[in-house]
């Protein structure tokens, strides 16, 4: 019997392929638990509206994320913080306070798991720091760090 899978069976296949499975498997533990529909000419053309409609809305979150990348790359982040002698920091600056800033700065909310940095930022001056938007979609964020002398 032919099935439709609908989520991901281990040993048998992913979500939406179609796969050629044994009828006692089919009927009494594939479709009773919903991880698969019978294979007919209306359920594969169900099934290839979603995958088009699924494949749409990719393409569209690629290009919002890419749009994204486009503004951020353009913009200097500037992120104040209390620092001691020679321009070293109390503390250090995260990913989660580089996202707070893009936030505050320019109004768009990005994960903090997005930013990568290899290690915190401990002293003043102009880093660039990847902000991972989409799948094959990053953008280079340049981020000033500026520091004022503790009293």
């Amino acid at each position: 019997m032919e099935v439709i899978l609908k989520k991901d069976v281990k040993g048998t296949g992913k979500a939406g392929d179609i796969v050629k499975v044994s009828d006692g498997f089919a009927r009494n533990r594939l479709i009773p638990s919903g991880d698969a529909v019978e294979a007919t000419e209306a359920n594969k053309k169900m099934m290839e509206r979603q995958n088009a409609k699924r494949l749409e809305q990719l393409a569209q979150d690629k290009a919002d994320a890419e749009a994204l990348a486009a503004k951020l790359s353009k913009d200097q982040i500037i992120l104040k913080t209390k620092v001691g002698e020679g321009g070293r920091l109390f503390g250090s600056i995260t990913s989660m306070d580089i996202a707070d800033a893009i936030k505050e700065q320019t109004g768009e909310e990005i994960d903090k798991r997005k930013v990568v940095l290899d290690k915190p930022i401990k002293e003043t001056g102009v880093f660039d720091v990847e902000v991972k938007l989409f799948t094959d979609v990053s953008a280079k964020v340049e981020i000033k760090v500026e520091g004022s002398k503790e009293d």
